[in-house]
């Protein structure tokens, strides 16, 4: 529910960009063409009747060119219509979706009351709207009456956004923004009614009048009481996408804020949570601003949304994201005095109670009182006001909350030794004693700084209802979500208060009795890690201007270079090195490689092995023709290498790290790369290098932001860029995780399988043994041994003989007192031996059978670091 105060998200530009909109034309309605700015994309306005005979005003945006494709209905905050949406349906339209915007029921010039998304108005709007698109010829059809379609929305538009998709199954993927999962937790949250939201929400929406009967008398109801009944959550929940939560099963892309005392954090946990047991893709995104104020991030929300619908309507292989992502802010710009801002991510999404971290309470029995008539009242967020970034101040370390003495009990944690990061719902556990049969408290856990001043993070408080108290409860706490950072010197405090301005309070006075039960847990997600630091500058230019001098020599010595005519027997063949030699200088004896030689084919990935100084990495800028051979020949598909050679065009390589430059984005640092080798930018295939890099929106931030690990990912989705025949990548899996190591081994065992062919230089042995197919050993710069990887590995002393069942210990000794056998270990199904130097596993299979050992196999047992070993004589 986009609150028309502060309305702050009315234009998710790019949160809302896909949504599924279908309305049964009715013969009523009309047609008016509205010319737009440019000539795209078209607009065409139109009023489609309702079976109701409600009359649904909607603007639907195409771009030029033939074909069929994917349609995408944005939806509106609560208080506004289609009109906000224009800039993003125009955009959407230009990147080759048709769009369907529309303004809900109540609002704009659509007819009908406001219905809260009820399923049979608000939500059979959209699959009307969904059968419409399903008869425009520029719109993709799965089959007959069923389109492609995403939808998408903030606040109010991202709750349609769920209920469609539960309600309609052609809907096919959404991307719902700063909304609810259970209207009836957002507004009635443990029992207490959320005055101030409730009451600008009903407001902001024309008034009671303006809302279906049903819905206002609920509200005036409990307006009155100050207290929600049954009868009033269940009509909210019915509106509720948690009302169908086991029938949301397409691709979701969950925003939710992180300033937000309307729709906390909590909210999009339920949604994730509920969708993924459905089976179905679904990530987060925890940005920084949402009702309360704060930075939206329109630009990489947009973003990130186009990207989501280009995956999963347009079937596209680009980057959705992380799994999880938070904006993480700290400071302000001295330049501009925005706020500093980074994204951390993680593989999964971590929920709210992760990795919790016990940390002790202190404090006595308290009494608190609850003031006659609930005033004065605390201040935690203010409805209403946030948009002034109230919730912002708290987010850089200035306090606004209030409370009155008497009116609250606290608990102090001791000083941090270090920095604490909070990511997800901290709990305690209290005892709650009350003069009256219900007490109602509002919790919050304060970052206390040295000098006494605290803050509460993102202004949030989580109130609680206590029925029976009179006779005393024990009670849990589970204090609001938030991703905050309590510094070196700092403690948390828990604060239970007895009001709170923006809820209802009961107006009787009343004594609370508060104590403690148990220490504080705090959930910490270590796996959720923050983008690095910028380096220095000369981190960044110093490798630029090394560059740049070996461009020009190259240049240079590209003018003076005659190259051998091609051999046509070896076209098809990707690299063919013979007697490759290079002195590490002129006059020198000295060797870095002596006189190599081997061939590689087309399909094989090929792990080039050796110790440090073997001279891997100068056989590698030989073959790139960064440097010269003294002597010897290196062919790629038949033709000589030579600095500047035209055949080092079907050759992308990754050596010695890549020179971005720093302040552009990931994206664009590919796409001057590319441009700067002067081919054609539809050669590049860039979406399927970005679908490599794994980068997801951080393609859209600049490349000084970078951890190693995220720069040696964009570095070798460069490498890869127009799909060359040959890759060549010297330690690629340098900074990465081992989920992404793995990502990294699936895709050059895909790249190959496509015909291609992969060099990869790598000291991780375990690693090489499953990604390559080939093998070349290197040792003081001569080749040691080359052929398939099973080969150089079953070429061992040590034989696994499987004997279907362990052996007794007798036997296991008469085994290892054979001559020719060095060792015998038992197995879990057999014997692990090695043999002695002349022995042969022939032999060894006749003393088995004469000891009766039930030999059920024989075969070479040794990893690769074991043959590596052996090759080079531990001269690693």
């Amino acid at each position: 529910m986009d609150l028309r105060v502060p309305r702050p998200l009315k234009r998710p530009r790019r949160a809302a960009a896909a949504l599924g909109a279908a309305v049964l034309l009715a013969a009523t309605g009309t047609w008016t063409a509205t010319a737009s700015d440019t000539p795209r994309p078209h607009r065409t306005d139109r009023v489609l009747a309702m079976a109701d005979g409600t009359r649904v005003d909607t603007s639907y945006f195409t771009s030029g060119g033939g074909g069929r494709r994917p349609a995408v209905l944005l939806a509106h905050g609560f208080g506004g219509s289609k009109d906000d949406l224009r800039a993003q349906a125009e955009d959407l339209a230009g990147h080759g979706y048709a769009v369907l915007t529309w303004s809900a029921r109540g609002f704009g010039h659509s007819t009908g009351r406001i219905g809260l998304n009820d399923p049979a108005h608000e939500v059979t709007d959209v699959s009307r709207l969904i059968d419409w698109l399903a008869t425009r010829p520029e719109v993709r059809l799965d089959k007959p009456g069923d389109p492609r379609v995403g939808m998408a929305g903030g606040s109010y538009g991202g709750a349609i956004s769920l209920l469609a998709a539960g309600h309609d199954p052609r809907v096919d993927a959404i991307a719902p923004a700063v909304t609810y999962w259970d209207l009836a937790d957002a507004l009635f949250p443990n029992g207490v009614f959320k005055r101030l939201w409730t009451g600008v929400f009903f407001n902001s929406g024309g008034g009671c009048a303006k809302f279906e009967p049903a819905l206002c008398a609920m509200y005036q109801r409990v307006a009155q009481s100050g207290v929600p009944d049954a009868d009033a959550r269940a009509l909210l929940r019915r509106r509720s996408p948690a009302a169908v939560a086991d029938r949301i099963k397409v691709p979701t892309l969950l925003f939710q804020g992180q300033t937000d005392s309307l729709f906390t954090l909590a909210q999009s946990d339920a949604a994730e949570r509920a969708i993924r047991a459905n089976g179905a893709p679904v990530k987060v995104d925890w940005i920084a601003g949402g009702h309360d104020g704060g930075d939206l991030e329109t630009g990489r929300v947009q973003g990130r949304v186009r990207d989501w619908f280009d995956h999963y309507l347009k079937g596209r292989p680009v980057g959705t994201g992380p799994a999880f992502r938070v904006t993480r802010t700290g400071g302000v710009d001295s330049t501009d005095g925005s706020t500093r801002s980074r994204g951390a991510t993680a593989g999964a999404y971590p929920g709210l109670r992760g990795d919790p971290r016990t940390i002790p309470l202190t404090g006595r029995e308290q009494r608190v009182a609850n003031p006659a008539g609930a005033s004065p009242p605390a201040v935690s967020a203010l409805p209403g006001l946030g948009g002034g970034g109230l919730a912002q101040l708290s987010a850089l370390g200035t306090g606004v909350s209030l409370d009155f003495p008497g009116q609250y009990a606290r608990f102090d944690a001791p000083p941090q030794r270090t920095a604490l990061r909070i990511t997800g719902t901290p709990t305690a556990r209290v005892h709650v004693r009350s003069t009256s049969d219900d007490a109602v408290l509002f919790a919050k856990l304060y970052d206390v700084g040295p000098g006494g001043g605290q803050v509460l993070p993102g202004q949030l408080v989580t109130p609680l209802r206590i029925t029976g108290a009179k006779a005393g409860k024990d009670v849990t706490v589970t204090l609001p979500p938030v991703d905050h950072e309590v510094q070196q010197g700092h403690h948390l405090r828990l604060v239970l208060a007895a009001t709170d301005l923006g809820y209802a309070s009961p107006t009787a006075p009343a004594t609370y009795t508060v104590s403690l039960r148990g220490p504080l847990s705090v959930p910490t997600a270590p796996a959720v890690t923050t983008a690095a630091t910028p380096l220095p500058a000369w981190v960044w230019w110093l490798p630029l201007a090394g560059t740049g001098t070996a461009l020009a020599l190259l240049l240079t010595a590209r003018r003076r270079t005659t190259a051998p005519a091609p051999d046509p027997g070896l076209a098809e063949v990707p690299l063919v090195i013979t007697g490759l030699s290079k002195r590490y200088a002129k006059s020198s004896d000295r060797y870095a490689v002596r006189d190599l030689a081997f061939r590689v084919e087309k399909g094989q990935v090929l792990g080039l092995l050796g110790p440090n100084g073997a001279g891997k990495t100068t056989t590698l800028r030989m073959l790139m023709g960064l440097i010269r051979p003294d002597g010897g020949e290196i062919r790629v598909f038949g033709h000589a290498v030579r600095p500047g050679a035209p055949v080092l065009s079907r050759v992308g390589a990754f050596v010695e790290g890549a020179g971005f430059l720093p302040h552009l984005t990931g994206r664009e640092n590919l796409e001057l790369y590319w441009r700067a080798t002067g081919r054609p930018p539809e050669d590049a295939h860039l979406a399927e290098a970005l679908e490599i890099a794994g980068l997801g929106d951080a393609l859209a931030r600049a490349v000084r932001t970078y951890s190693q690990g995220m720069r040696q990912r964009l570095a070798i989705a460069q490498a890869m860029l127009g799909l060359p025949d040959l890759l060549i990548l010297d330690e690629p899996t340098n900074g990465l995780d081992p989920p992404q190591i793995r990502e990294m081994r699936e895709v050059l065992i895909r790249y190959a399988a496509a015909g291609r062919t992969v060099i990869v230089s790598s000291h991780l042995l375990a690693e090489v043994e499953q990604s390559c197919t080939h093998l070349v050993v290197m040792d003081r710069g001569r080749l040691v041994q080359a052929g398939p990887v099973r080969e150089i590995v079953g070429s061992g002393d040590t034989l696994l003989v499987g004997t279907g069942t362990p052996l007794a210990d007798p036997v296991v000794d008469k085994v290892a007192a054979l001559d020719g056998v060095a060792s015998a270990v038992r197995t879990e199904d057999g014997l692990l031996i090695r043999l002695e130097p002349g022995s042969t596993a022939g032999a060894l299979v006749v003393d088995l059978v004469r000891l009766e050992v039930p030999v059920l196999s024989v075969g070479p047992h040794r990893r690769l670091e074991d043959a590596f070993l052996t090759l080079i004589g531990g001269s690693a």
